[in-house]
């Protein structure tokens, strides 16, 4: 159903968003640059940042797009009280971050760009995570099983902690896996994309 016109390209790695831009029955391709700067201004706010680093992920790739060409790149946070919990560096910051969720509400932001050779469009999604009360046992079985150092918050919802830890969700699903595909598939028809 993708426009022939179009060739698409994933600028992730993310075995999540693969599987979820899949989901969608779109034909892509990944494409990944090395050491992508991941850093942002410290004004910014909630879902300022992941616009903000997905713009600059897409613009790294945008000399390289060819007129037919069509890059998305995304990048995912976890907002909790004015604090971003970006991917753990290790199990105890990863154990630290889960008792911070615990028995609270946060947010969960993903901002997406769409880049071709000539057009950018960002936009990003929220989605609210209301977590019951985990105890220590828990978080730490959690974190030694799971290992959830490439995700931002320290878990995946879709994961065993998603399943005995997260009360209530506001939005979308997989926003909290990191892209919002019904919105992306959206603003794919606007573009005339699909």
């Amino acid at each position: 159903m993708v426009n022939s016109q179009w060739k698409i390209y994933l600028g992730s790695n993310s075995p999540r968003r693969k599987e979820l831009l899949s989901g969608l029955g779109i034909d892509y391709e990944v494409r990944t640059l090395p050491d992508i700067d991941e850093s942002y201004p410290s004004h910014l706010k909630g879902g300022d940042i992941p616009l903000y680093i997905s713009t600059e992920k897409a613009n790294a790739y945008k000399p390289m797009l060819q007129p037919d060409e069509l890059i998305i790149t995304a990048d995912t946070i976890v907002w909790l009280n004015d604090e971003v919990l970006g991917k753990p560096h290790d199990r105890d910051e990863a154990i630290e971050m889960l008792h911070k969720l615990s028995g609270h509400t946060h947010e969960v932001f993903t901002g997406v760009t769409l880049t071709t050779a000539e057009n950018q469009h960002s936009f990003y999604a929220e989605t609210k995570v209301t977590f019951a009360q985990l105890s220590n046992q828990e978080i730490t079985h959690y974190v030694d099983r799971y290992q959830p150092f490439d995700k931002a918050g320290s878990y995946g919802v879709q994961e065993w902690i998603g399943f005995i830890g997260v009360e209530r969700i506001e939005g979308s699903y997989f926003n909290v896996m990191g892209l919002p595909v019904q919105r992306l598939y959206q603003e794919l028809k606007k573009l005339l994309i699909v």
